[in-house]
C-alpha cells in the first residue's frame, strides 16, 4: 500500500499523545497567519484570546482529548516521526449536514510535497463512514490548500464530490464534500461475491 511505502500512518493521539499535537499546533498557527494576516498577540501567541505562553495555548487543545465520542485528534506519522495533525468533529461538533468535518489539517513544511499528507487524509476518510465536509478559505486565498483538498479528494472520491462557495459559522468558506458510505458498500458487495 502506498501509505506503508513511505512510512506514512496516522494515529488516534490519547492523552500522553497531546503534547505532541500541542507542540505542533503554534506552528499551524503561524503558517496561518501568512494567509490570513493574522498577527500574534501582545504576548507573540497566535491567538484572539489574552493567552500570555504556549502553555496556556496547550490548554486551549484539551477539548480535544475531553470528548473521545466527537472529536479524534490524529497524528500523522513518517518514518516514527510527528509530522503532522488532523483534527477531526464528529455530531454535536460537526457542521449541520456532516457526519465528519476535518475542522483542522496540517503537515509539517519537511513533509510537503511528497504525497505523504493526501496519503494521510485518504487514510483518515477510510477509518469513518459517512458525509464528510471541510472548509477552506475562499477561491484564490489559499490556492495550495485549494488545489490539494480539491485534486486528494476527487482521487479518492473517483470525482463524486461537490464543492461549494457559502457562509459557515467561520465566516465565507469553500466548502468540500463528500459521501464515502458507497466505498464500504462497494467492498461489502465485492466480499461477499468473490469469498
Amino acid at each position: 500500500m502506498e501509505g506503508e511505502i513511505l512510512g506514512v500512518k496516522v494515529v488516534l493521539a490519547n492523552e500522553e499523545q497531546a503534547k505532541i499535537i500541542k507542540n505542533i499546533y503554534p506552528l499551524y498557527l503561524h503558517d496561518l497567519s501568512e494567509i490570513y494576516g493574522n498577527v500574534p498577540n501582545e504576548y507573540g501567541i497566535y491567538e484572539d484570546e489574552p493567552i500570555k505562553t504556549l502553555i496556556e495555548q496547550y490548554d486551549v487543545q484539551n477539548v480535544w482529548f475531553e470528548n473521545p465520542n466527537y472529536l479524534f485528534p490524529f497524528i500523522i506519522m513518517v518514518d516514527g516521526k510527528p509530522a503532522g495533525f488532523d483534527l477531526v468533529s464528529t455530531g454535536k461538533f460537526a457542521p449541520e449536514g456532516m457526519d465528519y468535518y476535518v475542522y483542522e489539517f496540517f503537515l509539517l513544511r519537511p513533509y510537503r510535497g511528497k504525497e505523504i499528507a493526501s496519503i494521510a487524509a485518504k487514510q483518515i476518510f477510510n477509518k469513518f463512514s459517512g458525509k464528510w465536509g471541510l472548509y477552506v478559505a475562499p477561491s484564490g486565498t489559499n490556492p495550495r490548500a485549494e488545489k490539494f483538498w480539491r485534486k486528494t479528494i476527487n482521487d479518492y472520491t473517483q470525482g463524486n464530490f461537490e464543492e461549494n462557495h457559502e457562509t459557515t459559522f467561520d465566516g465565507y468558506k469553500l466548502i468540500f464534500t463528500f459521501n464515502n458510505t458507497f466505498k464500504y458498500i462497494v467492498h461489502l458487495s465485492y466480499f461477499k461475491r468473490y469469498n
